[in-house]
């Protein structure tokens, strides 16, 4: 099995590949910078234990986060728990992928990741909208080219911001069943505007960027990328919750 964990600044999502290059399975801890590798080891071991891997069935491991602190614990944790080095993304590892007018180690690994999972898969041109901390949306031409991107204020960002600024406006959960953009409830209001308000900006930018990309297929990932996307107005938006892991595991297959 090959281990993939895919660090961001909220969570770390982690994955483990048999040999089929299938998904045996996905889970996700909090991050926290301020965690050991002992502790980091001891959370990657708990999530084995659940879904019933030993530590001898990982025979390779990769690594990606937009968390430099993270690299080195959780490096060891891999270390320490596997016995072996985790490939990292980023300078020295061959990513697959083009960008233009750069070299792929200068943009997020986050990006680079979910570009070749979403190219591996889906082919190109594409647009792709990662819902993380913030809400990024990376540009891939015909030719398989990251040519750029945009960077919004995530959700949950802009909630926290809003309730943090308002005095009389509390912190909510984004997650709601039924959203009105019509409420005279005070958290329900937030919630419209934070996720409807999404949907919106994500229609008018996939707009904008297809005049550049012509009809380029839109896949969304991120946590809460299956909550704004049925509210959104584009048709035949593609939601992908794996993306950044197999993004991960071609990478590593294209460096083993």
């Amino acid at each position: 099995m090959v281990f993939a964990i895919d660090a961001g600044n909220t969570n770390i999502v982690l994955g483990a590949f048999d040999g089929s290059g299938s998904l045996a399975f996905t889970a996700r801890i909090a991050t926290d910078p301020l965690k050991t590798s002992d502790q980091y080891a001891a959370d990657i071991q708990n999530i084995l234990n659940l879904f019933s891997v030993r530590r001898e069935d990982i025979t390779g491991s990769i690594v990606s986060t937009v968390v430099p602190a993270l690299v080195a614990s959780l490096s060891a944790a891999i270390r320490l728990l596997f016995g072996s080095e985790a490939m990292v993304v980023g300078r020295g590892i061959n990513c697959g992928l083009k960008v233009k007018g750069l070299s792929p180690d200068q943009i997020g690994a986050d990006l680079v990741c979910g570009a070749v999972g979403a190219i591996n898969k889906y082919g190109a041109p594409l647009i792709i909208f990662d819902f993380g901390t913030a809400t990024t949306v990376s540009a891939i031409d015909g030719d398989g080219v990251f040519i750029g991107g945009s960077i919004i204020p995530g959700v949950m960002i802009s909630l926290r911001a809003l309730s943090s600024s308002a005095a009389l406006l509390q912190d909510i959960a984004a997650e709601s069943r039924q959203i009105s953009p019509i409420s005279l409830d005070t958290a329900e209001c937030m919630r419209s505007g934070s996720i409807l308000g999404t949907a919106c900006m994500m229609d008018g930018m996939i707009g904008l960027f297809r005049e550049t990309l012509g009809d380029a297929k839109v896949i969304a990932t991120g946590g809460l990328a299956g909550t704004v996307v049925p509210h959104c107005k584009t048709k035949g938006i593609i939601h992908d919750d794996r993306l950044l892991l197999d993004g991960l595991y071609d990478i590593y297959k294209l460096n083993a």
